[in-house]
């Protein structure tokens, strides 16, 4: 990292844009922009940032370069980042904000306002907490406040037990249980009861859409890190690895295709139908795994529902690779009867057969594709389009082409 001085800009307007662009960057991208600049000015410009943007571009640096950085925080910055860095990215924790809008339960309302007058010169409070013995025991709302008489204690005020996140809380498990809260801000208690921090809900919500949003690129091999301002470089970076692992499974349903060469030459007009089972069956699987996905996201999956889960599209691909398998059966017939073929109905019972059972295979697939990447401790979306993709286009070119072969010739 280099210790020589800054280009940054250094107007206000210009300092302003480029906290603005920092904040709407990516965590990597945001690194690039300031890897240049001395771990002093790094930890000023981290600083005014929001936490919850802040942590995430700290984190993307090296251990080696986050150390100095820390090093040139302030001591309460420096503090706050050690303790959200140390929970998995994620987490409510690693995202949660240095709390703020303290009170003691004995204070009066006319003490409490007072003191609110300095604290909002250096914070941003919506909620003010009420801490007794370092755990959290109430919560004090602005419009209570403005309304209550100032000899009265914020005992008396407060809501008492309040509803708390802990830091250890993903975020998806986070977002359901906030589905029925709908509050601006979340105080963050740890096991005691302690309060830690906070998590506004502007945080989690746009972090369950970026992992939301995130997923469909994700399932073609395309990087959560990756946005529209990311530089075409690392985007080639993230990109092309995904691509050459397609060719590869590209190759292997190339090779199914190539071991019934001899079929498709003495049945030409089977080459017609590939790309019609190889889509439908796709299209199938891809809707389990869509569904997968969502409920992994959601939180769905608990014990015994994984089973579930892949029963339901088993049967789903069979019900819906019969009804389909009747339509592309009649095609197959009809075009095979143009054709002056001989075995019409033949063909037309292989392409039954073949869209029943690799609608069957691909829904299953869609759904234990991701359930399997999470159990082997890798990202459920990553490249599980790739994969599906492989596994459908083989088994439905196998069946069909299987089928043909033994039956037809």
């Amino acid at each position: 990292m280099s210790n020589s001085s800054s280009d940054r800009p250094a107007t206000p307007e210009e300092e302003e844009a480029w906290q603005d662009r920092l904040e709407h960057s990516a965590a990597g991208d945001a690194r690039d922009l300031l890897d240049d600049l001395p771990e002093t000015e790094i930890a000023k410009q981290l600083e005014a940032l929001n936490p919850s943007v802040a942590v995430p571009i700290l984190a993307s640096f090296g251990e080696e370069q986050r150390e100095p950085i820390l090093a040139s925080a302030s001591a309460s910055a420096r503090r706050h980042w050690t303790l959200n860095l140390s929970y998995p990215e994620e987490t409510v924790g690693f995202f949660m904000e240095p709390p703020s809008g303290l009170f003691e339960p004995d204070s009066t309302v006319a003490t409490a306002v007072e003191q609110l007058r300095e604290m909002v010169k250096s914070a941003f409070i919506t909620y003010g907490y009420v801490i007794e013995n370092g755990r959290l025991i109430g919560v004090i709302v602005m419009r209570d406040l403005l309304l209550a008489r100032s000899e009265q204690t914020l005992r008396e005020l407060m809501i008492a037990n309040p509803f708390w996140l802990t830091p250890e809380l993903e975020i998806t498990e986070a977002m359901q249980a906030v589905l029925d809260r709908h509050y601006p801000v979340y105080p963050v208690c740890n096991e005691a009861g302690e309060l830690v921090g906070v998590i506004r809900g502007q945080t989690l919500f746009e972090q369950q859409a970026i992992e939301i949003s995130a997923q469909v690129g994700s399932m073609v091999g395309v990087e959560k890190e990756e946005r529209l301002s990311t530089p075409w470089q690392k985007s080639l970076v993230f990109r092309h690895p995904w691509l050459q692992l397609n060719l590869v499974t590209a190759f292997i349903a190339a090779a199914v295709v190539g071991i019934f060469e001899g079929t498709l030459e003495q049945i030409v007009i089977l080459a017609v139908f590939l790309p019609v089972l190889a889509g439908q069956s796709g299209n199938t699987g891809c809707q389990a795994l869509a569904v997968a996905l969502r409920g992994m996201t959601l939180g769905e999956f608990e014990s015994g529902s994984a089973r579930n889960a892949v029963l339901k599209e088993a049967l789903l691909g069979l019900l819906n690779g019969a009804l389909v398998g009747v339509t592309a059966g009649l095609g197959m017939f009809i075009y095979a009867s143009i054709q002056g073929n001989e075995n019409a109905l033949g063909l037309a019972l292989v392409v039954f057969a073949a869209m029943v059972g690799s609608c069957v295979v691909s829904g299953v697939s869609g759904a234990t594709i991701p359930l399997a990447l999470k159990k082997m401790g890798a990202d459920p979306a990553t490249a599980s389009s790739i994969f599906l993709t492989t596994a459908t286009d083989v088994v439905s070119m196998g069946l069909f082409l299987g089928a043909a072969t033994w039956f037809l010739l």
